[in-house]
């Protein structure tokens, strides 16, 4: 037999008014943002007391706080660098609420000297909201939902809250429900191994996308449906003429097979923004959207009442830091009902054949998807990390615009002290636009991919470049970041990549192009702040100066030495 179950998929979200002050508003979140035990007995709930909205914000917005000054004025020539760029970017001034934060909740920046600067790869959490979800988890009792225990029924009652979190943070409207899973990646794999593929069908979807997408692609060719590839770009992304093209060749007719696309909201390594505009036009063709916005969800405001995709993937920690190992799927029911699992496990069915084959799976359309238990011991975080971040959302465009103009510029001058030779060659998409105001959307990301250039303008070797960077106290990432497609076409080697065989291994691909592949990826988000940037600047200064940088080529070869790596 089946698990019994008493969670229910559908919410109804509570949308009181905003906080009055915004730094009381915080404090109050952190004692009120988990409802008790008793009122989750009762069925009701204290946690949507301290729901935030744009009202927040816009009080926010007049509340002056100063940077950290401690750290820029303990070195002269920080304090220089940073009134020029206030003087260069006044409006990063209407941001200062994030430098609070800064303070408040990321300590262990400061008291470690840790220049972070891969919130791509994921963001760090703000300090305070691990420490509440333990004081939560050490006050109350929480069990498997797949019981009507009390403690069952609260970790229910709890993961009801988080769905509707999440459906309120994306402004869903009726008819999307949630599907929490292990990540992003986990959303995608459901989508792709449920969806209806066969021959006639097609898959499209972008070359600079993440291979938790490409995945997608087996499921769609061994049942018999085309995969079709929008080319990129040799700065990412797609042409938006081509995609037009490509989704009309592609699409169903009457009589066809469905067809999916897939498309990636933001590029982790191009730094493109995709216009979601593409999904409308893709669904007035008769095409099902999904929506990879792993990458942009962390600092770009998304909103489904606009663009209603039939689903959309999210991974929690690329939001808040915290918690791991939860995603979600954001989908209509309406597609979950064409979706179709080609398996069954605990908690996604009433009844179980044993010996046999016969099955009857959950009655509730969410519990047919959510394989086994769910991480309910995390859900009540990612219901507040929700809230968190959408006091701190509408800011981030417009700090972060500040900050990668700044970086970009800077590492543009940047010379070789020998001969005068670039330092940097800037892969990625470029900042086209600035912005100036608070609720400005920028299109572009907040991501720098780049190689590192020697006096003769040859790449230097991307390993060197992050044990530079680590020996510096700085997080960076190298290499193709999960995103084959997008570096090879921003670094230029799409013919290399036709040229591939069954089994090659990436050693042999490096062999044949002649270095290692990938880029060295900057990518800045929610706790970044101008020292971050500088220290930033200043290493890459070091590279520019030939005896330094000799003696960071010194330590890593014998780094490799002693790693027993040449």
């Amino acid at each position: 037999m089946g698990n019994a179950h008493s969670s229910k998929s559908g919410a109804t979200a509570n949308r009181p008014s905003a906080p009055q002050h915004p730094k009381l508003a915080h404090k109050l979140s952190c004692l009120t943002a988990f409802p008790s035990q008793e009122s989750l007995h009762s069925g009701s709930s204290t946690t949507s007391d301290t729901h935030w909205n744009e009202k927040s914000a816009a009080v926010i917005q007049h509340t002056l706080v100063k940077p950290d000054d401690h750290a820029i004025e303990a070195l002269p020539e920080l304090k220089q660098a940073f009134d020029s760029f206030i003087d260069t970017y006044p409006e990063y001034r209407q941001t200062w609420i994030v430098d609070s934060l800064r303070r408040s909740d990321y300590t262990r920046l400061t008291r470690t000297d840790e220049t972070y600067v891969d919130y791509m790869g994921g963001c760090l959490f703000p300090e305070s909201l691990v420490q509440i979800h333990a004081d939560f988890l050490s006050r109350n009792i929480m069990g498997n939902t797949h019981s009507v225990s009390n403690s069952s029924q609260t970790s229910t009652n709890l993961a009801l809250e988080a769905r509707t979190a999440v459906l309120d943070f994306f402004k869903a409207p009726p008819g999307y429900t949630v599907i929490f899973t292990q990540n992003a990646t986990g959303a995608l794999k459901l989508v792709g191994e449920s969806y209806p593929f066969r021959e006639g069908g097609s898959f499209v979807l972008g070359v600079d996308s993440h291979n938790s997408v490409n995945g997608i692609r087996r499921f769609a060719s061994q049942a018999g449906a085309r995969v079709v590839y929008l080319r990129a770009g040799s700065r990412g992304g797609v042409d938006l003429l081509e995609t037009e093209n490509v989704l009309n060749e592609n699409r169903p007719s009457s009589g066809r097979p469905p067809c999916l696309l897939a498309l990636t909201g933001l590029s982790n390594i191009s730094n493109t923004k995709n216009p979601l505009a593409i999904c409308a036009y893709a669904k007035s063709l008769g095409y099902h959207t999904l929506l990879d916005a792993a990458a942009l969800a962390a600092t770009s405001a998304i909103d489904l009442t606009e663009t209603p995709v039939d689903a959309m993937c999210v991974s929690f920690y690329k939001m808040t830091g915290f918690p791991t190992g939860v995603g979600a799927l954001v989908v209509k029911e309406d597609f979950l009902r064409i979706l179709h699992r080609p398996w069954f496990a605990g908690g996604t069915v009433d009844v179980v054949q044993v010996p046999g084959s016969l099955v009857t799976m959950a009655d509730d359309l969410v519990e047919q998807f959510q394989d086994g238990t769910i991480n309910y011991l995390s859900l009540p975080a990612v219901t507040h990390g929700l809230r968190f971040l959408k006091l701190y959302l509408p800011f981030l465009p417009l700090r972060l615009s500040s900050l990668l103009h700044y970086l970009v510029a800077g590492l543009n001058d940047l010379r070789h002290d020998i001969n005068g030779a670039r330092v940097v060659k800037i892969l990625s998409r470029l900042p086209t636009r600035r912005l100036r105001e608070i609720g400005d959307q920028a299109n572009f990301g907040s991501t720098v991919s780049l190689h590192f250039l020697d006096p003769d303008g040859a790449m230097l070797p991307l390993s060197f470049i992050e044990h530079a960077a680590a020996q510096h106290k700085i997080s960076l990432r190298t290499g193709c970041v999960c995103n084959p497609g997008g570096a090879a076409a921003i670094i230029g080697i799409e013919g290399d990549m036709e040229q591939l065989y069954e089994g090659v291994t990436l050693r042999e691909f490096e062999n044949r192009v002649g270095h290692e592949l990938g880029v060295v990826r900057i990518s800045l988000g929610l706790a970044s702040n101008f020292v971050d940037v500088w220290r930033l600047l200043e290493f890459a200064q070091a590279m520019s100066t030939q005896d330094e940088r000799r003696i960071m080529l010194k330590e890593w070869k014998k780094s490799l030495k002693v790693h027993g790596r040449h």
